[in-house]
């Protein structure tokens, strides 16, 4: 899709044509390449980079060739499009053609008069990429952060383009000089007192255990914030990027908790960010009833109740996904059949007044139980929570 040569020119040139009685003696002049007066590069596409030029240039009263020619720079031949905004009733594009064998382009432009015109001419280039990072603070309680997002511009395209403007898709604008085979990353936007939770998951399918010996689940840990502007966030989606997550320590210095990757979010979605595996809650998992019922001839249902322990050695509350998979369930009881699952919740539990709709999907069971801390002796309390499913209609 992109053109490139062994040499290393990227420029404009304007040649005057003087209409002669014999065209074997015209002459030719060349006038000296004019500097861009004004760059600007269009970052919102993922696949793509738009990038449009303006320049000053001088026209000879009648047709002009304007000539613009790459070499060694990924641009897309077939997106160059060129403008003329001065005057562009009486200057006009008569033909547009491109010389065999060279990365050009030649415009035949009509000037009534002689005189400077403002010109834009815009095209898709390659090689020269964004993407986005993040840094993320929380404050000491944990219940907000200060998020910061980067852009990093990756100049791989062999080209200078001098100081640009910049619109990632979002935002402000940004202004920034661009220098040839550079990277650079630019401070987008900043969002204080962003409104976050602590989110501690047990989920067997995804998490698999910390002690399998004695079934207990591993545990990880979030900070989930929500897009949307009650939270602090909400003024676009938050572009995919590697986030690094810091915690301030309230005596003036920041400890580092990790990296995630800040998945793609939606105004109005949820973004979790990975924080580790919690060692100061405990939930052991086991299942204390697996009843087989025939229903008729070889199909049956299961019941099947699955108990948790659960301790939270934390000197504050804590809020607790617990996670099931009734999929998963089927295929630990009695092994994997290929067809798709039927349950149903028997009610009969303690895990019933905590499951959470919103967040639960026909084979992903959510409930979203509160911690106490742990007491004044250090002790945590145990606490127990039961889940009654019935797998229907097996054979």
């Amino acid at each position: 899709m992109f053109s490139r040569k062994r040499t290393l020119t990227f420029g404009l040139a304007i040649l005057a044509s003087c209409s002669v009685l014999e065209p074997v003696l015209a002459e030719i002049k060349l006038i000296t390449l004019p500097p861009r007066e004004r760059v600007e590069i269009q970052l919102d596409h993922a696949n793509a980079t738009l990038v449009e030029e303006e320049r000053i240039v001088p026209l000879a009263q009648g047709v002009n060739d304007v000539v613009f020619a790459w070499t060694n720079t990924y641009i897309d031949r077939n997106s160059i499009v060129f403008r003329c905004l001065t005057n562009p009733e009486e200057i006009k594009v008569l033909s547009v053609e491109s010389p065999p064998g060279q990365n050009a382009l030649v415009w035949q432009v009509f000037a009534p008069e002689a005189g400077s015109a403002r010109i834009r001419v815009s095209y898709l280039i390659g090689q020269l990429n964004k993407s986005f990072m993040y840094r993320a603070t929380a404050a000491p309680d944990e219940k907000s952060l200060t998020l910061w997002q980067y852009i990093r511009l990756h100049n791989n395209a062999n080209e200078s383009f001098g100081v640009a403007g910049m619109w990632p898709g979002f935002g402000e604008r940004i202004e920034r000089p661009i220098g040839i085979n550079e990277t650079k990353q630019l401070l987008t936007n900043r969002f204080d007192n962003v409104a976050i939770r602590k989110k501690y998951t047990a989920d067997l399918s995804e998490y698999g255990y910390l002690d399998a010996g004695k079934r207990q689940l591993r545990i990880p840990m979030h900070y989930v914030l929500k897009n949307d502007e009650r939270h602090g966030l909400g003024q676009f989606p938050l572009k995919f990027g590697k986030a690094r997550i810091f915690q301030d320590d309230g005596q003036g210095t920041t400890a580092f908790l990790g990296e995630d990757w800040l998945q793609f979010t939606p105004r109005d979605d949820e973004a979790a960010l990975y924080l580790g595996v919690a060692k100061d809650i405990v939930v052991k998992r086991n299942i204390e009833r697996r009843e087989q019922e025939r229903v008729r001839g070889q199909l049956y249902d299961y019941d099947i109740i699955i108990k948790y322990e659960i301790e939270n050695f934390k000197d504050m509350p804590a809020t607790l996904d617990i996670i099931e998979h009734p999929s998963a369930i089927r295929n630990e009881i009695r092994g994997n059949t290929g067809r798709p699952v039927q349950w149903d919740l028997a009610g009969n539990d303690t895990l019933g007044e905590a499951y959470n709709p919103g967040d639960s999907e026909s084979d992903r069971l959510v409930f979203r139980v509160t911690l106490p801390e742990r007491g004044d002796d250090q002790k945590a309390t145990k606490i127990v929570h039961t889940l009654h499913l019935v797998i229907r209609n097996e054979w």
